[in-house]
């Protein structure tokens, strides 16, 4: 089931509750279980010391993208780990877009990867992240912050 309309409601409130994705303009274009698509673009203040996109916002789009992905499936979900790997550098103006898709679920753990890509199909990072399911529920949010409680 793919959800566009209002794609955010598919999953926790937790995962919609992230301050740093709205602050940064990453946009929840699609998610189902086990898959998500958000779009970021890259400003001029998310440049590095070399005039490309810094690798931390990169990593944060494809984990933002792993988040929606292993919390549409309804139980709390957090990254267990995570690593990124780095093809191509991205540049101020750059719209890029992370597609998450799991890999493997087994009881608790997940394997998701996520690919950021120039919409024209281009690759820039390659990511995967393993998802651990914790047994809380979210909770209505205090001062825009999700809090977690145990059943």
């Amino acid at each position: 089931m793919s959800v566009k309309a209002d794609p955010a409601r598919a999953v926790n409130p937790a995962a919609v509750a992230d301050p740093v994705c709205r602050s940064l303009g990453i946009a929840l274009e699609e998610v189902a279980a086990g898959r998500a698509r958000l779009r970021m673009r890259i400003s001029e203040d998310m440049l590095n010391g070399h005039g490309t996109a810094h690798g931390g916002y990169l990593f944060l789009l494809a984990d933002a993208a792993f988040a929606y992905a292993c919390n549409a499936h309804g139980p709390v979900a957090v990254a267990q780990s995570a690593q990124v790997t780095f093809l191509r550098p991205a540049a101020a103006g750059d719209e890029l877009v992370a597609e998450a898709v799991e890999r493997a679920r087994y009881g608790r753990h997940g394997v998701y990867d996520v690919t950021v890509r120039r919409p024209a199909g281009e690759i820039v990072a390659e990511f995967r992240g393993q998802s651990v399911t914790v047994s809380g529920r979210p909770v209505e949010t205090v001062s825009g912050r999700p809090r977690e409680t145990t059943r």
